[in-house]
């Protein structure tokens, strides 16, 4: 096509490089609305399709089922960087973005597991498993199609509207449920409501299929394909060429174990935190996430053409280094910003429970002892404990005072345990934070996607500096899924389940400053400093 011979001549002109942006972009924007709206609707999709008398285990469940799908995406990686080393980047990722599109609206299609029983979760997660697949292609084609196009001394500008784009679909998500729960009435949202912006997908699908069918093939695939040099087994040999191991180690563990990680707990928990045990009112949250979000994308876009300027390296080291030094503060800021009556209460009134069998299993609908399910009792009312005295009968002290307890009615428990509570000062309203509080939170959220942003911006291009061109999309694909997969996907169910085992809503948070603290001493080793190189000026 033409588009592709000029680019092959010389730097793209403006028009020609807004458009591959813009199309990747897009692209890049629907696939991931499509991926994350399940999250976003975390809560309703539990009582449609994970149905359970323990709350704690239905969350757990909805988060499982988040996780399956990023527990596919390396083989999505695999598949799609096999065809897009082999058969070109656009029509790869014109695959992935199409079976994406049919997943998502797959899954408002699904009955109710109240009208079809078990098959409504399998299906689910069956349309799960495919949403992975597809993600598994899409970052690494639309990272690499946009870097081949990009001039060198600009390829973290262009590559960062790819990162941007990420966030962009988790912003276009809670827009979509926002404008669907304003013009919806409640009661019809939950009963049907929720699916609408799974159907959504179809007509993303179509938008992006319109926008990248005017792509050309990359011109870095074309002139690989003319010189004869396509490789003939890009997943074999993304891991048998000179010191691609070394890559793709360093690609997995120094950056996108950092950048995954810090990812989702700067957007998902900070949003399961406002929701769940501060307990703010879930259009207030959806309306911070939302300003915060967008604001946020232009984070990335500013880290990205800075990294044109230092180095790819500089931004995540100091993205990582500051997450380990700001990440718990930041959320104790948003605890004591968003409720500060709970926060005041647990400082006033702490809680300890006592007894023999004193273990929470969050899997469990039901405890198997009196204290287990005191624990339960607290943990899904969100409020912190300490355990001592494992002997005896179970028992709870709040500030010292010791009430009675009824164990035996689960109803009639949990309602006098939360009524002991309250007597002490706990308030388990639902919180509408004043404004300065406001502000305040979305300050914070502000400087978790600044940190995020650090780490994330310019990934799309030190990755793709990092491999040569023949095995490209593999090599870069295969670590980044293998992280974002499992060290980030796997966060929102490992952390929900270290919060639930140990009664503190901030213990999650340590899942994230290990995985960074290891990820920042790879970073350090493994990364080149400098400015950027492309890879075939730097073969070491």
């Amino acid at each position: 096509m033409a588009t592709t011979a000029a680019i092959a001549q010389g730097e793209p002109s403006k028009s020609e490089i807004r458009m591959v942006i813009a199309a990747s972009s897009a692209g890049t924007v629907f696939e991931w609305y499509d991926f994350f709206i399940y999250g976003t609707l975390a809560a309703v999709i539990g009582q449609a399709f994970f149905p359970a008398d323990n709350a704690t285990l239905s969350t757990l469940l909805v988060w499982a089922g988040f996780a399956v799908g990023f527990g596919f995406r390396p083989l999505g990686a695999i598949l799609f960087g096999f065809l897009g080393d082999r058969l070109g980047r656009k029509y790869t990722f014109l695959v992935t973005v199409t079976l994406m599109g049919v997943a998502t609206a797959g899954v408002g299609f699904v009955p109710s597991a109240e009208s079809i029983g078990l098959a409504a979760p399998l299906i689910v997660l069956a349309l799960r498993i495919a949403q992975g697949l597809a993600l598994g292609g899409e970052y690494g084609g639309a990272a690499v199609y946009v870097a081949e196009h990009a001039p060198p001394d600009k390829r973290g500008l262009y590559t960062s509207f790819i990162q941007a784009s990420v966030v962009g679909g988790f912003v276009l998500s809670i827009l979509v449920v926002v404008l669907c729960r304003f013009l919806i009435p409640a009661e019809d949202f939950a009963a049907w409501g929720w699916r609408v912006p799974f159907l959504l997908s179809l007509v993303l699908l179509a938008i992006s299929l319109w926008m990248r069918l005017k792509l050309s093939e990359s011109p870095v695939f074309e002139e690989l394909k003319a010189a004869g040099e396509i490789s003939g087994n890009p997943f074999v040999q993304s891991f048998t060429y000179p010191g691609n191991p070394k890559r793709i180690f360093v690609a997995l563990f120094g950056v996108t174990g950092i950048l995954t990680t810090l990812w989702f707990t700067a957007y998902f928990s900070s949003m399961s935190l406002l929701r769940g045990p501060l307990r703010v009112e879930e259009g207030v949250v959806e309306l911070l996430m939302l300003v915060t979000g967008l604001i946020s994308m232009g984070f990335y876009v500013l880290v990205g053409k800075w990294s044109d300027r230092v180095g790819r390296k500089l931004p995540i080291v100091l993205g990582a280094g500051l997450t380990l030094a700001l990440l718990f503060p930041l959320f104790w800021g948003l605890g004591a910003l968003a409720n500060p009556g709970l926060a005041s209460s647990a400082r006033a009134a702490p809680v300890v429970v006592m007894g023999e069998g004193c273990t929470y299993d969050p899997f469990a609908n039901r405890q198997k002892t009196e204290c287990g399910r005191l624990l339960a009792d607290l943990t899904a009312l969100g409020v912190s404990y300490d355990l001592r005295d494992p002997y005896g009968e179970a028992r709870i002290a709040i500030g010292g005072e010791q009430p009675p307890i009824a164990m035996g009615d689960d109803v009639t428990r949990k309602a006098e345990v939360q009524a002991a509570l309250e007597a002490q000062g706990y308030d388990f309203a639902v919180q509408t934070p004043p404004i300065a509080n406001l502000l305040g939170i979305g300050a914070l959220l502000l400087g978790l996607g600044a940190l995020s942003a650090l780490c994330y911006g310019s990934v799309a291009a030190v990755l793709t500096e990092m491999f040569p061109p023949q095995i490209r999309y593999s090599s870069l694909s295969i670590p980044y899924h293998v992280g974002a997969g499992y060290l980030g996907g796997f966060l929102p169910l490992i952390a929900a389940y270290i919060v639930a085992t140990t009664g503190n809503a901030y213990a999650g948070l340590w899942y994230t400053i290990a995985v960074v603290a290891f990820g920042l001493l790879v970073a350090v080793w493994g990364l080149k400093g400098g400015p950027p190189r492309d890879y075939a000026d730097d073969r070491s």
